[in-house]
């Protein structure tokens, strides 16, 4: 059986090799060929730009952002018994860490112009519940624990170079909630020491937010002792619905536990839906150069006609002239995916590197289009691509099986 599969091989790589008296077959079995690699390299690319983004907005959210939150059902003064539920939380299965949050929407005022944001006071002690915070592009998280009438604050890159912030400049935060007066309430202004600039690389979060003690936040923001999230980090960020689930049974009725997935389900769902989209629509590109294989393999039928009567009268059976063409199309099929797959890997690789593509960061939120493609992809495209070959060389192969060798050679 091996060696008559050698043999089939061999004849459908000659005629695939061999210069024929139709010019036109061949340049069809290379605009096939280029078909099936343009089809794989252009999914490739397009997966890759879609797994780039998708990855590379839940890593940068997630940086900034908790894996499962614990937030008030309806808005009020704020979570006062926080110290007594956040108790409850590490001994849920996957919690890593269980941090208090106080945020609140500010005007950030500094020498060349004010910008609106939003202030997070969190835990200055150990290490810090937000990702961003670890990897400072300036200063560092400890100086947090500055106190006293300008407490320390981390500002976004982008922010800190909108309002013209630099390292240890004093930042005026207005806060629209002030104090009240005899005469009504009043913004209240207070100044913060710039002690760090974080870089996410995700520009609403740099744009727009600033981190502080949660003390600090608490006076700027002019509460009590409350919170407004409880913040879980998690062993596997893919276990936010059981943990959010398990959390539920422990908090009070009026808090409820929400999961990164649900606080971006639009995001996600968008992400997704595009994937479908490019996967149907370049996969039409697949179809043209099945047509052309099919094509390439119907003319060979008919230019070959003699050489299969001849073979069929030397005793080579019909299953393997059927053969010889599906051996032709599934070559044809891996060539082109082969071609398809080295030159998408090797376009997504240097863009990656080089960053080739850039964007505006205040629509798109990126600097410029993250290439991050998979291998598993590179398993399932090339063998789709093989398989779309070898459907359309059925019918040409079966209608090779069917020449008489006896009219064929009546003639010759």
């Amino acid at each position: 059986m091996a060696v008559l599969s050698r043999f089939e091989l061999f004849i459908a790589g000659r005629y695939l090799r061999a210069k024929r008296k139709q010019a036109v077959i061949s340049i069809i079995t290379v605009i096939s060929i280029v078909g099936v690699a343009a089809g794989v390299m252009a999914l490739v690319i397009a997966l890759a730009i879609n797994n780039g983004f998708r990855n590379t907005l839940q890593r940068n959210l997630l940086g900034a952002t908790a894996h499962v939150s614990i937030l008030e059902k309806e808005p009020g003064s704020g979570i006062a018994d926080w110290r007594r539920i956040a108790g409850k939380l590490p001994g849920i299965p996957h919690v890593a860490t269980v941090n208090p949050g106080l945020y609140g929407t500010v005007m950030f005022s500094g020498p060349m112009r004010s910008s609106g944001g939003v202030i997070k006071g969190i835990p200055s002690e150990g290490t810090p519940s937000q990702e961003v915070l670890l990897h400072l592009k300036q200063g560092s998280f400890d100086g947090l624990k500055r106190q006293g009438r300008a407490p320390g604050i981390i500002l976004g890159a982008r922010l800190a170079e909108n309002i013209g912030m630099r390292m240890n400049d004093v930042v005026t935060v207005i806060s629209p909630q002030g104090e009240l007066t005899p005469y009504g309430a009043r913004p209240a202004y207070l100044p913060f020491r710039v002690v760090g600039i974080y870089e996410s690389g995700f520009y609403d979060l740099d744009s727009a937010w600033a981190f502080t003690s949660l003390q600090a936040a608490q006076r700027a923001l002019s509460v009590g002792d409350v919170v407004n999230t409880i913040e879980l980090k998690l062993d596997d960020i893919y276990q936010a619905p059981e943990v959010a689930a398990a959390a539920d049974k422990a908090i009070p009725p009026a808090l409820s536990a929400t999961t990164w997935m649900e606080q971006n389900r639009q995001l996600r769902n968008a992400l997704r839906m595009e994937r479908v989209v490019t996967v149907i629509t370049i996969g039409l590109i697949q179809l043209v150069a099945a047509l052309n294989i099919l094509i390439t393999l119907v003319m060979m039928v008919m230019e070959k006609y003699r050489d299969i009567a001849i073979l069929m009268s030397m005793g080579t059976r019909r299953e393997q002239i059927r053969r010889i063409f599906v051996y032709q199309g599934v070559l044809i099929g891996a060539v082109g995916a082969a071609i398809g797959l080295i030159g998408g890997y090797s376009l997504c690789f240097l863009a990656e590197r080089y960053r080739w593509v850039r964007l505006d960061e205040q629509v798109y939120s990126l600097s410029y289009v993250p290439f991050e493609p998979q291998w598993l992809d590179a398993i399932w495209i090339g063998a789709a691509a093989i398989l779309v070959s070898l459907l359309a060389t059925l019918y040409p192969a079966r209608s090779a099986t069917r020449i008489a060798p006896v009219e064929a050679l009546r003639y010759e």
